[in-house]
């Protein structure tokens, strides 16, 4: 009868352990990053909760066509940063085909399209269509991000069809952080620039700053952020995929971080442990459901990182 009762809770046991258990390819979240002040955000918290968790994470700075190849063909887990409309033809690509997953909606009411400097506006310039009106002033040149990004294609789609008179135009590609140091010049001078801009990023608090009209049928209109993951991630690691799925995110929390970091006032770890140990509360909802590793209080090992 004590053999009986101890294979019985033996059993019990190990069923008590296999709800917890993950494959072992769990162990390690990849995290696609495609270079973004705002993914590098989204992409620190989402560590900064795995690793209190038990897990690892790698984060793998790739252009965006290569990050979406890869959760198709299983190299990379998870995106935080599909952002819509303007990734709409990869949504279409490799989502709507149901050759990769989508977690969760983690950020609405968001902008990403051209912007001008306030001056520039109110000089004349509200839409597309304006922009060749002043094209000497401009130079003819559109300051995108990192070449293959969506959007830099959006704007080459135009220039190739000669959109609002832009065929003569000419898009200058580089990374965020460069376009910024061109916007930043011209604002100094008070000179005419035309940048691909997007909220949240701290250059809507950095620069006055507006959006342009007009470029719907290239950009959009408002929007949101996806998280995507391989296709079955979800099932094979379901504690993971549970909190990765949670994740929701404001423009307020999102600009405030970025703001201290491209301010220089901490690290990116930093000014993301400071927010979460000034705004706790958020991690209710984040952890609900959620464990460690090894099944234990989710919600209890992440505060005591804090």
């Amino acid at each position: 009868m004590n053999r009986i009762n101890a294979l019985l809770l033996a059993g019990a046991l190990s069923a008590s352990a296999n709800v917890w258990a993950e494959d072992a390819a769990c162990a390690t979240v990849k995290l696609g990053d495609p270079g973004w002040s705002d993914i590098a955000v989204t992409n620190g918290i989402a560590s900064f909760l795995l690793e209190g968790l038990g897990y690892q994470t790698q984060s793998q700075t790739l252009a965006v066509p290569i990050i979406y190849a890869g959760l198709q063909k299983g190299q990379l887990d998870v995106f935080l940063g599909n952002w819509m409309p303007a990734q709409q033809s990869n949504y279409d690509k490799f989502v709507a085909s149901g050759e990769v997953d989508q977690l969760a909606q983690n950020l609405d009411g968001t902008e990403y399209t051209l912007a001008v400097p306030t001056y520039a506006y109110e000089a004349g310039v509200k839409t597309f269509a304006d922009l060749d009106k002043h094209a000497d002033k401009f130079g003819k040149k559109l300051y995108g991000i990192a070449s293959g990004s969506p959007a830099n294609e959006s704007i080459k789609q135009m220039i190739a069809a000669d959109e609002f008179g832009l065929g003569d135009w000419q898009l200058v590609e580089s990374s965020e952080q460069a376009m910024l140091v061109q916007v930043g010049r011209a604002v100094k001078r008070e000179q005419f620039v035309v940048f691909l801009g997007w909220t949240p990023h701290p250059m809507n608090v950095q620069y006055d700053m507006k959006y342009l009209r007009g470029g719907e049928k290239y950009f959009g209109d408002s929007g949101q952020v996806n998280t995507l993951a391989r296709k079955g991630y979800a099932q094979q690691c379901p504690n993971a995929g549970k909190l990765l799925a949670n994740l929701k995110f404001t423009q307020e929390m999102e600009n405030s971080i970025m703001d201290r970091v491209l301010s220089k006032q901490a690290s990116n770890a930093q000014a993301i442990k400071d927010w979460l140990q000034a705004n706790p509360q958020v991690l209710d909802a984040w952890l609900d459901g959620v464990t460690t590793r090894d099944g234990g209080d989710g919600l209890a090992a992440v505060k005591a990182r804090l």
